[in-house]
């Protein structure tokens, strides 16, 4: 399946945070991550990614769809991190 994820974590988590999650996705934006991933391979992230996270302050939102192909993604100024050079 393809995601995007997006989390609004406290100051002293979010370096941790970004490290952690460009383990799984692409990061493409402050706080804003995309790729392919399996359903185990996300159960695994959020498990790990909820470890890091305090609950009552932060949170993590996660669009999905089947396939890349399926989403209408415009970028007006400049592209942060490319995913398309990837071999």
């Amino acid at each position: 399946m393809y995601v995007i994820l997006v989390y609004d974590i406290g100051e002293k988590r979010v370096g941790k945070m970004l490290k952690f999650c460009r383990k799984y996705l692409n990061w493409i934006q402050n706080s804003v991550f995309e790729g392919e991933i399996t359903e185990v391979k996300l159960k695994e992230m959020l498990i790990g990614a909820k470890k890091i996270m305090n609950e009552e302050t932060d949170s993590i939102i996660i669009f999905k769809s089947r396939e890349e192909r399926w989403l209408d993604k415009e970028i007006i100024g400049i592209e942060r991190m490319r995913t398309d050079n990837f071999l």
